[in-house]
């Protein structure tokens, strides 16, 4: 037993039934504060036995973060001093992209991180927000999303890793282990979210039914949660909000007692995603009142309930009373929050420092970092004729919604999109955000708040993204690096409509020598302008018609025509592609997006992303991914006559892994150390890659295998590893891949994780599309039972040549369980 849950046990002896309950709410402290400080009236009803956990101040409060390690030192002082055990709260924040707190430096949206495919820069990251985090007083995240996203119309694929549980689990793995460290004594708490299979709602809605079966759940959906437990420990996993086999994820014990601590070995802290328990009555009608979703809550598994008591207050502790649940299964869920508050050191150390000057400063790190990660997040889909990078163009049009934009460059879950919601809130519009429908559920005092942020909401979205975090638009940026260019800027039409200025933007494009469209969406948290959030689902992915109709009016003057598109998730460009000459994905950069963008665009900087997901032609092939079973999507035996639609390709119009550079590289010498081994073996897999091009790039060395399996359909190819390889020109690199099989499991009709007998086909190449190699490993002997031996991330390295300089490409850690 570990001295933090012995600790524990005995704090919980002392406890009275009221202080346990506490322990398992939160509370969002905005109401606590006045300009005096701790208001008493609201501190005294609202911490009277404890709490066990604050929630984020809303409504873009406080101003800085100084300011917010300071209101933070501030409920410490009061539960210290003013209740009975003196019992310091666990403070946590979203942190999906860096610290969601104001003057924090912002990183690039999930999905851009993801299509970085650099799990080294990811846990770079993550390390910082640990530090930053720490620093203001605060100890959980809740991050990072290890949902699979899959379905395009879902609006929230721009927060996740993509589609692939490879892929997801790598990254997710790198940031939870850095953002947690070596020890929660300086850690930060990371969070899993949503248990389990919530970005595959019924016909992409949020929050809809989740239509699969169990094995498909546990196989493909559960594994980047099992990494991040197995190999990173995992602290805290979030339930999804939306309802698996007719059970909400809130109220069912297979979910949470038997599939995530049972058999994935999960011993921290369930969290409720906001209003969950709330939701079995009014969402769901799984509960009739408060009383029976707490006691479904507490039955489930589910250890506290956010943002505020619903199902845990008052209600919990008389069915406690009543003897409807024993105090004993409250008694487990306490004694988690409990020994958590012991590991993270909260009662040795409540309280952070508050010198402004050291603060701020910290807040303002990992500036460099963001620009990297942006950098290595733009994808180059399409370079027709080598029309990238512009060179000798003497006048450049920048037309589309996005030319000359700011602040839609930061997506839901950054500091400036949170600003803008509590902006749109002020304006009378209605908000998307669960449990987020109106400022007033804060119980803010209006001129202590107006007074610490009135300035910030005065702004607008771009004036605030301009002056607080030093982002500019494509045209500002693309001149930046063209400074000897003319650029010409026509917005043309705004994101979903404005389509009366298309004209004057065809007329600019006109005078132009090569003209760069800036498409895309907008994600918001509030109704209006936009095409993706949460709550923002759409059941057409292609871009919007006002963008299309400009797109085909500028096509139509023949000039060399650039896209770049903005977006979080996959949007159907089968109309458009043939009418730009190259296209470029930019995703949501946060606050050098753009200037990565122009870099990317004019080639001072080489293209490095690679798709995290699957680009369809049209809407009506989404859901569309590269781990379609065999027989089944665009995964079909050459000639079966059911392998498209009468009026479209059943294939993508960009695979998942697909990235262009400006360079060419060449494969070769694939070699397994092993022509045939056992189904539980490790074989090594090595490649050669060799820069042919004048330039330097980046290849991303992808890993595949095709497997099949006695009496189950599996994936027709499934991502096994891979490996950022820099190369100057003329260079070569070997690469080796250390792939265990037990990484190929499935489960067996029998319900055992297994490796089966027969041939496997292992290809490596720079898509899934595009396998330059493929050879056959015999796999002999009896069926392995892996499920005591789960493996999820295969080690790869540059073995030949080698210059340390190069030693941050590495893409996998060794990932055994």
């Amino acid at each position: 037993m570990t001295d933090a849950r012995s600790r524990a046990i005995e704090l919980l002896g002392r406890m009275t039934l009221q202080e346990k309950v506490a322990q398992l709410t939160s509370l969002i402290p905005t109401m606590l504060f006045d300009a005096k400080g701790i208001r008493p009236g609201v501190a005294a009803a609202k911490l009277a036995n404890g709490i066990g956990y604050i929630e984020p101040h809303m409504g873009g409060f406080p101003a800085n973060a100084a300011e917010l390690a300071r209101l933070n030192n501030a409920v410490q002082r009061h539960l210290l001093e003013n209740t009975r055990l003196g019992i310091p709260a666990i403070m946590h924040i979203e942190a999906l992209n860096g610290v969601n707190a104001p003057t924090f430096t912002s990183f690039p949206t999930a999905i851009g991180l993801a299509a970085t495919w650099d799990t080294t820069g990811v846990g770079e990251m993550a390390a910082l927000t640990r530090r930053q985090m720490r620093s203001v007083g605060l100890h959980h995240a809740l991050s990072p999303l290890l949902d699979i996203a899959r379905d395009a119309r879902w609006g929230r694929v721009h927060e996740t890793y993509g589609e692939d549980p490879y892929l997801v689990s790598a990254l997710g793995v790198s940031f939870v282990r850095n953002l947690q460290g070596e020890s929660l004594v300086d850690g930060v708490i990371a969070t899993g979210k949503h248990f389990l299979g919530y970005a595959m709602s019924e016909a992409g809605l949020n929050m809809a039914t989740v239509p699969m079966g169990a094995r498909e759940l546990r196989e493909v959906y559960a594994r980047p949660f099992a990494a991040a437990i197995q190999l990173a420990g995992l602290g805290s996993i979030m339930n999804s909000l939306a309802d698996w086999d007719g059970v909400p994820a809130a109220a069912d014990p297979r979910v949470f007692r038997t599939m995530l601590r049972d058999q994935l070995g999960f011993n921290g802290t369930v969290v409720s995603d906001w209003l969950s328990i709330e939701n079995l009555v009014t969402h769901h009608r799984a509960a009739r009142d408060a009383r029976e979703a707490g006691v479904l809550g507490m039955r489930a598994g589910i250890d506290v309930e956010m943002p505020e008591p619903f199902g845990y207050g008052d209600s919990l502790i008389e069915a406690v009373r009543d003897g409807e649940i024993p105090e004993t299964t409250v008694d487990e869920s306490v004694l988690r929050v409990l020994t958590h508050k012991f590991e993270l050191g909260l009662f040795e150390n409540p309280y952070v420092e508050t010198d402004p000057g050291e603060i701020m400063s910290v807040a303002q790190e990992g500036r460099d970092l963001s620009l990297r990660l942006a950098r290595e997040s733009v994808t180059l889909l399409k370079n027709d004729d080598g029309v990238l990078p512009l060179s000798g163009a003497p006048r450049i049009a920048v037309v589309g919604p996005h030319a000359e934009a700011v602040g839609t460059a930061f997506a839901p879950y950054t500091f400036p999109s949170f600003i803008e919601l509590t902006r749109a809130l002020l304006n009378g519009k209605a908000s998307s955000m669960v449990g987020v429908e109106n400022l007033d559920s804060f119980g803010p005092d209006d001129a202590y708040v107006h007074e610490e942020i009135g300035d910030l909401l005065a702004m607008s979205e771009d004036e605030f993204a301009r002056s607080r975090y030093e982002a500019v638009s494509l045209a500002d940026a693309l001149q930046a690096a063209l400074p000897g260019s003319e650029i010409l800027v026509a917005p043309g039409c705004g994101v979903t409509d404005g389509a009366e200025g298309i004209g004057a933007a065809v007329d600019v494009a006109r005078d132009a020598d090569v003209v760069v469209l800036a498409l895309g969406g907008v994600a918001r948290w509030f109704f209006g302008e936009r095409t993706e959030g949460e709550g923002a689902d759409t059941a057409d992915v292609a871009l919007p018609d006002v963008q299309r109709r400009l797109v085909h009016e500028i096509a139509a003057l023949g000039k060399t025509t650039v896209g770049v598109i903005f977006s979080g998730r996959p949007l159907a460009l089968g109309d458009v592609e043939p009418e730009l000459d190259a296209i470029l994905l930019g995703y949501y950069g946060s606050q050098f997006g753009t200037r990565a963008v122009a870099e990317i665009l004019t080639g001072t900087v080489e293209p490095q992303g690679r798709l995290p997901y699957t680009i369809p032609r049209s809407s009506g092939q989404v859901p569309l991914h590269a781990g379609q079973r065999f027989g089944s999507g665009y995964r079909r035996r050459e000639g079966d006559p059911h392998g498209g639609y009468v009026d479209e390709s059943a294939t993508p119009l960009y695979p998942f892994g697909h990235g262009l550079t400006y360079t060419d590289f060449v494969y070769s010498d694939l070699q397994l150390s092993s022509a045939s081994i056992a189904p539980d073996g490790t074989v090594e897999v090595t490649a050669t890659v060799t820069n042919t091009g004048d330039r330097p790039g980046v290849e991303l060395v992808q890993l595949y295998v095709e497997d099949d399996a006695p009496g189950v359909s599996r994936p027709a190819l499934q991502l096994a590893g891979f490996h950022r390889l820099e190369l100057q020109p003329g260079d070569q690199a070997t690469v080796r891949f250390a792939l265990e099989l037990p990484l190929l499991a499935y489960l067996s009709l029998d319900d055992r994780w297994v490796v089966d007998p027969g041939p496997m086909w292992i290809s490596v190449g720079s898509s899934s599309s595009d396998l330059r190699l493929r050879s056959r490993l015999d796999v002999v002997g009896d069926t392995a039972d892996v499920t005591r031996r789960r493996v999820y991330l295969t080690h790869s390295a540059r073995i030949a040549p080698y210059d340390e300089d190069v030693s941050r490409e590495s893409a996998d850690p060794t990932g055994t369980a």
